[in-house]
């Protein structure tokens, strides 16, 4: 049994907002695959609900007039996975959505979720800083959007007013044309767990292919937030894809970024080798996948 004091179906975001308003004790709920379990657990317990599942403007993938790409909070994260655009455009989001938990999980959880919940461990959230996409909030004082680089404050923590729905993320056309990536989870299993660590690289090509153009190295689980490596990308920039200390280079500037901590998943001293190690295999998986020839 779950502990719940309400359960309100909104019928759109507007109603949303008025109904965390008018009720202090209320939160969100959509596909509920974290919020149920606080619920059970105790944590949440005896609260209302406001459910934003069945709202349709909250759903799908979709290419705004001016090139960039929005994704609403409430799509599914098997949905993304499977959508077109996506496979398209940004295929590498599609891949690290698809190592969440399991099939079940993966067709009920959405994205939204996964980002506002504020976890480190996000399969999603290395790649969207990768990617630096931008969230969509609309409150009781209208909308605003937030880059996710200013949206997390600390473990499980994020700017967004309990009030406010996350509509979507947009992902500008400059931060995918061009651009190709791989992430990597590492953790004990291959499915039902949660990332150990996660590693996102991405990388654009100068047009002969023999160059790194630009760089993006995100992690989750490498501190108490998401974190982007920008040391670590400013010191690959320009190198030559075959450059013989270029996996080095990237690596070290990393560990110098980062501040993983112990738990009893893992030691700190392991997570610190798991981002070095990582890091290089997802900047070679990228360059070969964005057409550079890399010496093996």
């Amino acid at each position: 049994m779950f502990d719940i004091k309400s359960f309100y179906e909104a019928k759109d975001v507007k109603d949303a907002v008025r109904a965390l308003v008018n009720d202090p004790d209320a939160e969100i709920i959509s596909g509920g695959t974290d919020v149920l379990i606080r619920v059970r657990e105790g944590k949440d317990a005896g609260k209302s609900l406001v459910s934003i599942h069945n709202i349709a403007e909250l759903k799908g993938v979709k290419l705004l007039p001016d090139g960039d790409i929005f994704i609403g909070a409430g799509t599914a994260f098997s949905h993304i996975t499977n959508d077109a655009l996506i496979k398209e455009k940004i295929n590498m989001l599609g891949e690290a959505v698809d190592t969440v938990g399991g099939p079940q999980i993966r067709n009920t959880g959405t994205i939204g979720g996964n980002i506002c919940n504020g976890a480190t461990s996000a399969d999603s959230a290395s790649t969207m800083w990768a990617l630096n996409a931008e969230l969509v909030l609309e409150g009781p004082d209208g909308e605003r959007i937030v880059p996710i680089n200013e949206f997390y404050t600390g473990p499980g923590k994020t700017v967004r007013d309990r009030c406010e729905v996350c509509k979507g993320f947009i992902i500008r056309k400059e931060n995918f044309e061009g651009w190709y990536g791989r992430y990597i989870k590492y953790g004990k299993r291959n499915a039902m767990e949660i990332a150990t660590l996660g590693c996102a690289v991405r990388v654009k090509l100068s047009e002969d292919k023999k160059n790194i153009e630009e760089a993006r190295l995100a992690y989750g689980v490498a501190g108490p937030t998401p974190l982007r490596c920008h040391k670590a990308e400013a010191a690959v920039k320009g190198r030559a894809v075959n450059d013989p200390e270029l996996y080095d280079v990237f690596a070290r500037e990393a560990l110098t970024e980062v501040n993983p901590r112990s738990s009893w998943r893992a030691s700190k001293e392991f997570r610190l080798q798991l981002i070095e190690e990582l890091c290089k295999r997802g900047l070679k998986d990228a360059i070969e996948l964005a057409g550079g020839e890399v010496d093996a």
